[in-house]
């Protein structure tokens, strides 16, 4: 997995909206607001500095903006607990919980309820995808933004299916990221440019949805009883479909097509 790259590296455009949350975006709040702590406590803060809420989050002290509660999902330890650093010196962002696997990163969320989740997009467990489509339903009121190291057109097409509202690779410098948060906090969207065109350009997954759950089970080299069994069909129905997906995609078998599929970001 790529280190994120460092503030040398060219300004990242948006697909839709400029990349920052300030400036008449909500994502930072006016200097007079008055602050609130989270978890039904309000935090007062004193001479501009930053108040303490309840529930050991912090509030908004007078004269400071809004702060923007931050969960962080990657499964390795030391890019996350370096991005944490380096996004706990921003005024406005608050890393409030850190998860190492997808199911980890749901319990935080419903623990802390965040503003703003940032999901690695391959965890253990569950991957960012899905994390985020859990997320949306559960919590409607926390953004989601999938970074990722590994940014196929299919992973895009499936985020933005989630809910996403941002999609990211780990080449953006730490600063760039803090300003994508307060895009996507603002509710903007944040779409890598490089990443929207390859999606456009590719064209979309040719497997139907059942065609694509039925090779998921295959991708460990399930048999096809047990992958019957799992998804509730026949032997036989279960044969078809996967016959079907591998004729699509130009594959000798069910496992090279699920590898095909994985590759292009279809499953």
């Amino acid at each position: 997995m790529e280190e994120y790259g460092s503030a040398e590296e060219p300004e990242v455009g948006t697909a839709e909206e400029p990349g920052a949350g300030a400036g008449g975006g909500s994502g930072v709040g006016a200097a007079g607001m008055a602050g609130a702590g989270t978890g039904g406590g309000s935090g007062a803060g004193t001479g501009g500095g930053s108040g303490a809420g309840t529930g050991g989050e912090p509030g908004v002290g007078a004269g400071a903006g809004a702060v923007i509660r931050v969960l962080l999902a990657d499964d390795e330890h030391l890019i996350r607990g370096a991005l944490a650093a380096l996004l706990r010196l921003e005024d406005d962002l608050q890393v409030v919980a850190e998860a190492a696997s997808g199911p980890e990163a749901v319990a935080m969320a419903r623990a802390h309820r965040p503003d703003v989740a940032v999901l690695d997009l391959q965890m253990p467990g569950a991957d960012g995808v899905k994390v985020a489509t859990s997320l949306r339903s559960e919590l409607p009121a926390c953004r989601t933004m999938i970074v990722t190291s590994h940014g196929r057109p299919g992973h895009l097409k499936r985020a933005l299916e989630a809910g996403a509202r941002g999609f990211v690779p780990k080449t953006v410098s730490a600063q760039q990221l803090a300003e994508i948060i307060r895009t996507v906090h603002a509710g903007s969207r944040y779409v890598d440019p490089e990443l929207a065109a390859d999606a456009i350009s590719s064209g979309d997954s040719p497997l139907t949805a059942r065609e694509a759950e039925l090779l998921e089970l295959a991708e460990d080299g399930a048999p096809i009883a047990e992958i019957a069994e799992r998804a509730g069909l026949t032997q036989g129905t279960v044969r078809n479909y996967l016959s079907a997906a591998a004729a699509k995609l130009g594959a000798e078998n069910r496992h090279a097509a699920a590898r095909t599929a994985r590759a292009q970001g279809w499953l």
